[in-house]
């Protein structure tokens, strides 16, 4: 049932838009501290786990990244519960705090080289704190703005909110490849991946002086002072059986499928270019970066425009979109750095003078080789041999890495490629903050809202990397298996075979947010 409108305190302009700039900043800089660790998953694969697998270490740092995301509902209960009871101001201060520290701290722990599986297990327990923060953070956040801003307007002023994960991803790639410049590829490698880390103590104590001068929710303090605030939210946001319908469809109708569009459009599409594709680092990073900066004003054009026609038709727009073209998207951006489609400028070939090195003992022979192709694409291909120190001691197979350059049209082809995905995830996530808030009553928002946008996205959104890198990687070996046993190809583009995931997910959540979705906002009396 749909009550009548709750009634909001009249917030002016000025301090309408001092609390969205308190509250974006704060969030923002939360959104980067756990995307760092994401968007450097290559190399903390190679810092905090063994090296001689180098796919099981990347498959473990990815799950090491997505257990952030599965106890994010558990933060959203811990957390949503004492900011339906305190207040929304304090109890996400206490979130930003717990979240910077975790990430200063990842920074400081010393590689798996040094301390062994202390690295690994204590990346995991500081990616767990990282977890329950943000878990309390996001709905604090939203509800804050909402309860500030005038119920015909909330799809356009709570997008502001949602501009800052993409533009914290947007920060920590930045922050990343401004660091990499400076100090160069292998001190990198070697320590300067820790700088994002530690910079965020920085972020953060900034941000606590500006949310320090905020004052609580109107509305908050308004069923405050008339005795409203529920005893237990928990009991009255799930033991209700109206109250968790809502919870329900929320989840399965919209933010499961708005999760998996976010998570496919912008962080597998990076590790698809860097580990399928073998794009350059720093391009790679470049093509995603403005790939997110053009889109980033879609967040509150389709906000604003959840208002006048609601928010339903646009989200569930956004899935079907990723579930019709991703395949091809994919395809496509493979097409763009596969060599075998390539005509390679043979004279052009350049190979470095070989390097030798000691590690541990053995020779390290280094062959770096450049090669260029008639559409501009540039490849540097880096081979290393190990030649053991026992004569009689059997040398390991070459690791060679390639690392593809695009030039020209195809950077730009990419380019748009990322920028469509990540316009579906404006699409899906521009009015959903809106769309929440307003399905939940004041005393029991922040707990009710908190616990489907952060299952939706920590556990369905979350586990995409993850899991689609693993689709990929049982495909690939069932591919190899076949080879060798001389059949043909189990399947014959392995590599698309992660998208089954998003596809699957945004396709079941578009049928049921079709069929029992409300196409207006919702709008909820306090009870």
């Amino acid at each position: 049932m749909i009550a009548t409108p709750e009634s909001n305190p009249t917030t002016d302009a000025r301090t309408l838009f001092s609390v969205i700039s308190a509250s974006s900043v704060g969030t923002l800089i939360e959104w980067y501290d756990f995307y760092i660790f994401g968007s450097l998953a290559a190399i903390l694969s190679t810092q905090f786990f063994p090296k001689d697998n180098p796919t099981a270490a990347l498959l473990s740092t990815l799950a090491t990244f997505a257990a952030g995301f599965i106890v994010r509902p558990f933060g959203a209960l811990v957390f949503g519960r004492l900011g339906d009871l305190v207040g929304r101001k304090y109890t996400f201060m206490v979130t930003l705090v717990l979240m910077g520290g975790s990430t200063f701290l990842i920074g400081l722990i010393p590689g798996y080289a040094t301390i062994g599986f202390w690295a690994p297990l204590l990346v995991l327990l500081l990616r767990l704190v990282q977890g329950l923060a943000l878990g309390g953070e996001y709905g604090g956040a939203a509800t804050y703005v909402a309860e500030h801003a005038p119920d015909h307007r909330r799809g356009f002023f709570t997008s502001f909110i949602q501009t800052t994960a993409t533009l914290g991803l947007f920060v920590s790639l930045g922050v990343i490849v401004l660091t990499r410049e400076t100090v160069g590829v292998d001190a990198f490698s070697s320590w300067g991946w820790r700088v994002p880390f530690l910079l965020s103590a920085f972020l953060v104590a900034i941000s606590i002086y500006i949310r320090l001068k905020m004052s609580e929710s109107p509305l908050f303090q308004k069923i405050k002072s008339e005795g409203k605030i529920s005893k237990n939210p928990l009991a009255e946001s799930f033991g209700k059986k109206d109250n968790l319908k809502m919870v329900l469809l929320a989840l399965f109708g919209a933010t499961a499928g708005q999760g998996v569009i976010w998570y496919t459009g912008q962080f597998y599409a990076l590790s698809f270019i860097q580990k399928t594709c073998n794009i350059e680092f720093v391009q790679s990073n470049y093509i995603v970066a403005i790939a997110l900066l053009i889109a980033t004003p879609f967040f509150i054009i389709f906000g604003g425009l959840s208002d006048r026609i609601g928010r339903k038709g646009i989200m569930l727009a956004g899935m079907l979109l990723g579930v019709l073209t991703y395949r091809p998207i994919y395809q496509k951006m493979y097409e763009l750095s596969d060599l075998k489609t390539k005509q390679e400028l043979v004279d052009q070939t350049k190979v470095d003078p070989i390097t030798t090195t000691q590690e541990n003992g053995d020779q390290l022979i280094t062959i770096t080789t450049t090669r260029a192709y008639t559409d501009g694409t540039t490849v540097k291909e880096v081979e290393k041999k190990t030649v053991p120190a026992v004569a009689l001691q059997e040398a390991p197979n070459p690791e060679v890495t390639k690392s593809v350059t695009l030039s020209g049209s195809n950077y730009w082809l990419m380019v748009l490629l990322i920028l469509v995905q990540v316009l579906y995830v404006t699409m899906v996530y521009g009015p959903i903050a809106a769309f929440l808030v307003e399905l939940f009553p004041t005393r029991i928002r922040y707990t009710s809202m908190s616990l489907p946008y952060h299952i939706g996205n920590g556990i369905f959104g979350g586990l995409t990397p993850f899991l689609a890198t693993a689709l990929v990687e049982t495909a690939r070996k069932a591919n190899e298996a076949a080879e060798k046993a001389g059949q043909a190809p189990v399947i014959k583009q392995a590599y698309l075979e992660g998208l089954w995931y998003p596809i699957i997910i945004a396709g079941v959540c578009f049928v049921i947010g079709v069929l029992y979705l409300n196409n207006k906002a919702y709008t909820r009396a306090d009870d």
